[in-house]
């Protein structure tokens, strides 16, 4: 149980109140007398009644006193003030209740409803704390603030004031810049050091609610969290699902994402300690769904003298050149994938598809991208094609392996091994090509999905390619499909079904005993794309699409006009008469099946 402690102020705050009590009822024996001598209208009566709005009042001074010291005037309600700051492509609104930001709107955006988009609507609480020398720990919150609005150095700039006198104060300031989404905030006191206590840390806490901006929730939310930079350049984030919290070391900086905008509050210097957490808000795809995510993060500040904390604080799109441009690391909240993938992104598709939008439409500049990206890989398709044609060759031979070493496995993958040898066929040469493409497709599948220029552009008949595409909206919810039909998804299956159906024709692959039936999970996978892509970006399912269908026109124009199977078949069986060692990797992988025939050899005589 918790043990309730003494608390001194609390006992002088009740004697003080029952002296006052006792003094207004012996100071109002007289006007009693009156009333009952001298009035006997309800007029009469009034003063009585405004003793009592007296007494009310100095009852609640002295609570307000008690809790509060010397700010208790500040703390006195009174009707808020609403006051505007803003440039060309920022809106914000502050209240004088607390110096809270009640607004932040972002000009020339909506939200899928085709709404004004705010990333702030009373959806966020921003409080300073502090302990003064006399053991009271207050909050900015509570406070009532005088607001100041001037310009200076072209700056528009908001002072809120907590004063508890001319010289005596403490102040929340925002300064914003012409055609700028960074807005410098700093707090400030003057004459505070004999009220603030400065051995005990101040601390800043903020809390966001993050709207939901996008057509589907559940995708948007996969992309709405809370990122952070640490220890230099490091970048990290916390759980996208569920509810994540950590505690960090020197703090750059703490972003609460919001898929394609961003709120991002930089300190002028790193901060030592800081506890951050997020709760996902979406547990299926609800139409009514208005928030995402719950952001909080806090962290003490430390002063030495007067407050001077210093921060910047981005409120904008999730692009990667505007935040690049700020040279302040920010632009790595942006997920591009870890590792080669974010590299690709970066360096490659970044700037090209920047280039081909800047006099392409959205969609046509994604189809040339991809018809750029098929080109520069159709080497790899060719190898892979040339590979496959071989393995078709040689297939009858190595059914013919497998059914005479039917019971030794050893010996069958070393005749089989020394076939492809022999034959000047290398089994891996048609994998090899597959594994050089995963990193461009999945730097690509990173890049869709937060491509802020996709956002709400439109082509054929999707008219946002960074949300999906539907054609029919169903009156229902299929689980893990959705409640309604996109149609890319379904031609992007269509596609790489073909193309399943064209790869597994050329390999003829010979079923190995106790392995998977391949052709089964190569033909589930378009199945599997249909549900998995149906909620995605439509620009992703673009390029799948277009992507697959080149992939086809590719294989049929190199298996038509460039590569003959009778040429290939000659070759092979020029390639046997020929004696050839084994070298690289096939070299190593037979004298390892050479080594495990002689283990099980003496495995089976020690049997016996």
């Amino acid at each position: 149980m918790e043990e309730k402690k003494f608390d001194p102020y609390q006992l002088v705050g009740f004697i003080l109140i029952a002296l006052i009590m006792t003094w207004m009822l012996m100071d109002q024996q007289p006007v009693e007398e009156v009333v009952e001598t001298e009035a006997t209208s309800e007029t009469q009566a009034e003063p009585v009644a405004e003793v009592v709005v007296v007494q009310n009042d100095s009852v609640q001074r002295i609570e307000l006193q008690n809790n509060f010291g010397s700010f208790a005037d500040l703390v006195q309600a009174r009707e808020a003030r609403e006051l505007s700051l803003e440039n060309e492509v920022l809106s914000f609104v502050f209240s004088t209740k607390g110096g809270q930001m009640t607004l932040a709107h972002l000009k020339g955006y909506t939200n899928y409803l085709g709404e004004p988009l705010n990333l702030v609507a009373n959806n966020q609480d921003i409080n300073f704390s502090f302990t003064t020398l006399d053991g009271r720990t207050l909050n900015t919150a509570d406070l009532y603030f005088t607001p100041e609005l001037t310009e200076a150095n072209g700056q528009n700039v908001l002072m809120l004031k907590a004063a508890l006198n001319q010289n005596q104060w403490i102040a929340f300031r925002y300064a914003l810049m012409p055609n700028d989404f960074m807005v410098d905030f700093s707090i400030r006191s003057s004459g505070m050091q004999g009220v603030i206590n400065q051995n005990i840390d101040q601390n800043l806490s903020w809390d966001l609610k993050a709207f939901r901006n996008s057509r589907s929730v559940e995708y948007e939310n996969r992309y709405t969290e809370l990122t952070y930079g640490y220890e230099g350049e490091k970048v990290n984030e916390l759980s996208i699902t569920g509810e994540d919290e950590e505690q960090l070391e020197d703090v750059q900086w703490i972003g609460y994402k919001q898929h394609f905008f961003n709120s991002i509050l930089i300190p002028a210097t790193s901060i030592g300690t800081a506890e951050i957490t997020s709760e996902s808000l979406v547990e299926s795809e609800d139409k009514a769904q208005e928030f995402t995510k719950q952001y909080h993060s806090s962290f003490p500040l430390k002063s030495t003298g007067e407050l001077a904390h210093s921060f910047q604080w981005y409120f904008g799109p999730s692009e990667y050149n505007t935040l690049a441009q700020y040279e302040l690391g920010i632009e790595k909240s942006i997920n591009f994938g870890w590792g080669i993938f974010g590299w690709i992104n970066k360096s490659i598709f970044i700037p090209l598809f920047g280039f081909l939008s800047s006099f392409l439409p959205f969609g046509i500049a994604i189809i040339i991208m991809t018809i750029i990206v098929r080109l520069a890989m159709s080497p790899v398709t060719y190898k892979s094609y040339v590979s496959q044609i071989k393995m078709k060759v040689l297939k009858p031979e190595v059914d013919e392996i497998t059914k005479k070493y039917k019971e030794d496995a050893v010996k069958r993958q070393q005749e089989t091994m020394a076939l492809y040898n022999k034959a000047g066929a290398n089994p891996m040469s048609g994998c090899l090509p597959a594994l050089l493409q995963l990193p461009v497709f999945y730097a690509l599948f990173s890049f869709f999905p937060v491509a802020f220029s996709l956002r709400q552009k439109s082509f054929l008949w999707a008219d946002d390619l960074s949300s999906y595409d539907s054609v029919y909206e169903l009156p229902f919810n299929i689980p893990f499909y959705g409640d309604h039909i996109s149609l890319f998804p379904i031609l992007a299956s269509v596609a790489i079904f073909f193309y399943t159906m064209m790869t597994m024709g050329q390999q003829q692959a010979t079923q190995q005993p106790g392995m998977p039936n391949m052709k089964f999970i190569m033909y589930l996978m378009p199945l599997m794309m249909l549900f998995f892509f149906n909620n995605y970006a439509s620009g992703l399912s673009l390029y799948y699409f277009v992507s697959n269908v080149l992939t086809i026109i590719l294989m049929l124009v190199i298996k038509n006009y460039v590569v003959s199977e009778d040429k290939i078949f000659a070759q092979i069986e020029e390639n046997k008469k020929k004696p050839k060692k084994a070298g690289g990797f096939t070299a190593r992988l037979q004298k390892a099946m050479e080594e495990a025939e002689k283990q099980q050899k003496i495995k089976q005589k020690g049997k016996r």
